[in-house]
């Protein structure tokens, strides 16, 4: 059976630059998905350059912590700063399990965006999280309970492969060895939860590990290195230049846009695919 692989952008919605990417990556390159951040200041030209574009399979991009709220932001107290995004930071992650208003709050934020996602009229692809916050114990449970009410056919678990990227060499391991020990704990506790849902998930997702910088080298090596299955790979690309460490970047662009990408997919008879494909068995 051939591996299917799904090669996913993300923050789609978030700025226009980041859309450009997404679309010209998808028309031109190897991008067969995106997540959709509902709340991103150029939401409404993404969702419109998806009605416009069919065949790219497009998710929730669950934003629960920076980023814009769906809510006022009145109404969310301390989980919101001052210029009224949502927060970050690991008080939040605290804030969110210890107390009972933040965590009712927060969980009316994320409804709020599965809402928004169903009034776009698109079919919803899948479900993740900006920063994978998705997977909070106290997030998680709900977040499942409503991609199944919505529709969704799959939820990414990023299970990446640390010696993969190492090899490679990456940006900060420290802070991404700490976050791989964090996930390793969440991902396994995450896929217990999921053993009686319907949504699919792939045996391997990249991008962790090399956030903000998924080079042709690397996803080179990546994509050779399976063989079989089911993968994710999800990239930040953008039309425009790199303005933070992680996140979007030209770099991503030009990745899938490489032609040299294009033909191992084919040489491997790699089958390029989506989230439902994955959920109906489709190799």
């Amino acid at each position: 059976m051939r591996a299917l692989i799904i090669i996913n952008g993300d923050d789609f919605g978030a700025f226009p630059t980041i859309n450009e990417a997404i679309i010209k990556a998808h028309r031109e390159g190897i991008l067969t998905s995106a997540s959709l951040m509902v709340t991103g200041k150029a939401a409404d030209e993404a969702i419109a350059l998806a009605r416009a574009n069919p065949s790219l399979a497009v998710g929730l991009h669950v934003t629960l912590a920076e980023g814009w709220p769906a809510l006022p932001p009145s109404t969310l107290g301390h989980l919101v700063n001052e210029d009224g995004k949502l927060s970050s930071g690991v008080w939040v992650g605290l804030a969110v399990f210890f107390n009972r208003r933040a965590q009712e709050v927060i969980l009316r934020e994320m409804e709020e965006q599965f809402r928004l996602f169903a009034q776009t009229g698109l079919p919803l692809s899948h479900v993740d999280g900006h920063l994978h916050f998705h997977l909070h114990p106290s997030i998680f449970p709900a977040l499942v309970k409503l991609a199944e009410e919505y529709g969704a056919r799959g939820i990414r678990i990023p299970r990446d492969d640390w010696s993969l990227a190492w090899e490679s060499g990456m940006e900060k391991p420290v802070i991404k060895a700490t976050w791989g020990l964090i996930y390793a704990i969440l991902n396994r506790w995450a896929l217990n939860y999921l053993r009686t849902s319907s949504l699919a998930v792939t045996d391997r997702v990249y991008g962790l590990f090399q956030s903000g910088n998924m080079r042709e080298a690397y996803v080179s090596k990546v994509l050779e290195s399976i063989r079989g299955g089911s993968a994710e790979l999800y990239f930040h690309p953008t039309a425009g230049p790199r303005l933070e460490t992680f996140g979007p970047n030209p770099g991503d662009l030009e990745t899938l846009l490489s032609p040299r990408l294009r033909k191992l997919v084919e040489e491997r008879d790699l089958l390029l695919g989506t989230y439902p494909m994955l959920a109906e068995g489709k190799r």
